[in-house]
């Protein structure tokens, strides 16, 4: 498979978001519960999310997952309970827009993994995934993820 990878100079990006552990198979349920309550309190405070949903993966096992899930906003907002306010970091990064079911993601993981080694290239340790559409919306064939690393 041919992926097109993207290196750019990003800006600190202020987000909402609430992080947990939680093992892979309860991820659809954390992330809804999340991106809901997230919704709710743009709602009740009457701003609204600047760009598609996102996850931040702190690690990559599949039991005890730490993942950070919120949405970019115009500007930086004080969180409320669970909901922090935060930021991406600015900085380079690598990304990759991936059409297809959430699933087969992998290979994608692969091929970037392999490109930032061969161009000496060091991921920070974070990967971030930003999700255009959900399963409810689309086949899983059109889900659009855009996959990002921040890099060293």
């Amino acid at each position: 498979m041919d992926y097109k990878f993207e290196l750019a100079e990003q800006q600190a990006q202020p987000v909402l978001s609430m992080r947990t552990r939680t093992a892979v198979g309860n991820l659809p349920q954390e992330l809804g519960k999340a991106y809901g309550a997230i919704i709710e309190y743009l709602n009740e405070i009457g701003e609204k999310p600047l760009d598609a949903a996102f996850a931040a993966y702190y690690n990559m096992d599949m039991e005890d997952l730490d993942v950070e899930m919120g949405f970019p906003v115009a500007k930086p907002i004080a969180g409320k309970g669970d909901i922090k306010s935060g930021e991406i970091p600015a900085g380079k990064q690598v990304s990759c827009l991936y059409k297809g079911p959430y699933s087969q993601m992998e290979p994608v993981y692969k091929a970037m993994m392999q490109w930032m080694n061969e161009n000496g290239h060091t991921p920070t340790g974070v990967a971030y995934e930003f999700y255009y559409n959900s399963p409810m919306e689309v086949p899983e064939s059109e889900l659009l993820t855009k996959i990002v690393f921040p890099l060293k």
